[in-house]
């Protein structure tokens, strides 16, 4: 429980401060200590309350029509990517956190962009979450599709988490139906949803020490600290 606690208020601080690369430790962290599957079954619940808190705030600017869409495809593609994550071996979950890594690292290194057609949100939103139940990474694939349909501000906010607390309570129903989610694992995603909430707390504090010229360097420090989590996870 105390890693938990230290990972996900750590998560919260760094996801505050840089805007990004927080959740990703918190897995990566977890994957460490727990290996793979558990890590992102304790991920779970922590990001399932934070998506539907931050739904509930931005309730009246979701844009219901490409939510909707959206949940279509991710909602199935997290549940089996849930029930798939539980029965392949945990070298391949770890694999796939590598891969999760290098492209999170090319995103922030090389200012890579991709961004699909915006008839093709739900089957991006499927692949988006397959991933996300399989290596959390989902967000790379989800944040471009939302944007090609022209959501703005606060609509992609909105709609962005309404469909992402679909992804994450689909893909525990996966896990949970495998056999590998139970009330311990529960539990400590409780407790990484508040450490989450307490690391943001703790950023805003730290943000008004940070100059913004030092914010890019410190996304640059966050990816490749995770790649060479991901690596010595092998």
């Amino acid at each position: 429980m105390v890693e938990v606690l230290i990972l996900g208020a750590l998560a919260g601080a760094i996801t505050t401060v840089a805007g990004m690369g927080g959740g990703l430790l918190l897995t990566l962290g977890l994957s460490l200590v727990h290996g793979p599957l558990t890590a992102l079954a304790i991920t779970g619940p922590g990001l399932l309350v934070g998506n539907v808190h931050r739904a509930w705030l931005y309730r009246e600017h979701v844009h219901r029509p490409t939510a909707w869409r959206f949940v279509a495809g991710a909602v199935p593609g997290a549940l089996i990517g849930g029930l798939i994550a539980t029965g392949i071996p945990q070298s391949i979950l770890q694999a796939l956190l590598v891969a999760l890594a290098v492209l999170a690292s090319a995103k922030v290194l090389f200012r890579w962009r991709w961004q699909p057609p915006a008839a093709a949100i739900t089957p991006a939103a499927a692949l988006a979450g397959f991933v996300t139940a399989t290596s959390g990474g989902g967000g790379l694939i989800a944040g471009p599709t939302l944007l090609s349909t022209g959501l703005t501000s606060r609509e992609y906010v909105g709609t962005g988490a309404f469909g992402a607390a679909f992804v994450h309570l689909a893909r525990i129903t996966g896990y949970s139906a495998g056999g590998r989610f139970d009330a311990h694992i529960l539990f400590l995603g409780l407790v990484a949803a508040a450490a989450i909430l307490l690391g943001n707390l703790l950023g805003e504090r730290l943000r008004t020490w940070i100059p913004p010229v030092a914010v890019p360097r410190l996304e640059i420090g966050v990816v490749l600290v995770a790649l060479g989590m991901a690596l010595s996870g092998l």
